[in-house]
Formats: C-alpha cells, sequence, structure tokens
C-alpha cells in the first residue's frame, strides 16, 4: 500500500474505560480502521491526563485510575480518512478528534528476516 506524500494525520483522544457495543472502544475504532482498509493505527496510552470535564487521570499510586487517557492515531490519504470520519462519529459519546496535515517521508512494511 502506498501513502500520498501529503496525507491527513486523525488523532482521537479517549479514555481506557470508554466502550462501543460490549468492548473497548480503542480496540473497535482499530478494528473498525483496518476493516475499512486504512493504512494502519496506533493506540497510546499516557500516565497522565485530562479532558473536557477536567477529571484528572493519572497512574500515581494514590490516585491510581482504571481510565487513563488514550490516543490513536491513523495517517492515509485525506480521501480516506475523511471517508471514516462518519464511520467514527456515531462510536464517539465523548472524547476529541483532530485531523491536521502531514508529510510521509517514508511507509513500508518490514519484511521478517527470520527463518523460523
Amino acid at each position: 500500500m502506498n501513502l500520498p506524500t501529503e496525507s491527513l494525520l486523525l488523532r482521537i483522544y479517549l479514555g481506557e474505560a470508554d466502550r462501543f457495543e460490549h468492548r473497548p472502544l480503542y480496540e473497535a475504532i482499530v478494528l473498525k480502521a483496518r476493516e475499512t482498509g486504512l493504512a494502519g493505527a496506533t493506540v497510546l496510552r499516557s500516565s497522565l491526563g485530562f479532558g473536557a470535564t477536567s477529571h484528572l487521570h493519572t497512574t500515581k499510586i494514590l490516585r491510581l485510575s482504571d481510565d487513563l487517557p488514550l490516543v490513536i492515531e491513523m495517517v492515509d490519504s485525506e480521501e480516506k480518512i475523511n471517508a471514516f470520519l462518519p464511520v467514527l462519529e456515531p462510536m464517539m459519546a465523548g472524547g476529541l478528534i483532530t485531523l491536521e496535515k502531514v508529510r510521509v517521508v517514508s511507509y513500508r512494511g518490514q519484511i521478517s528476516s527470520r527463518s523460523d
């Protein structure tokens, strides 16, 4: 799969405890992105953050949270990202979705050189 040099970065901020149809929302989003043919998705887990409610989520021992902040990032062509947004929107009860233009320098899969 090739990515155009001028692409879009879709970034989704949500909580670890967010759900969609009885599964973690981050998992549902990544699986839907794969199903729709996006180039890839990465879920990043944070140790500290807050959102629209200003409630602090942290990994500190005294305030152990089971709802840590997550960020999902996806890069693909503007057309594919824009086509994914209407699929994504009904999945999101809260959170933040951002878009920004990015320049793709390299995108290639690594072929394993192991001989298992």
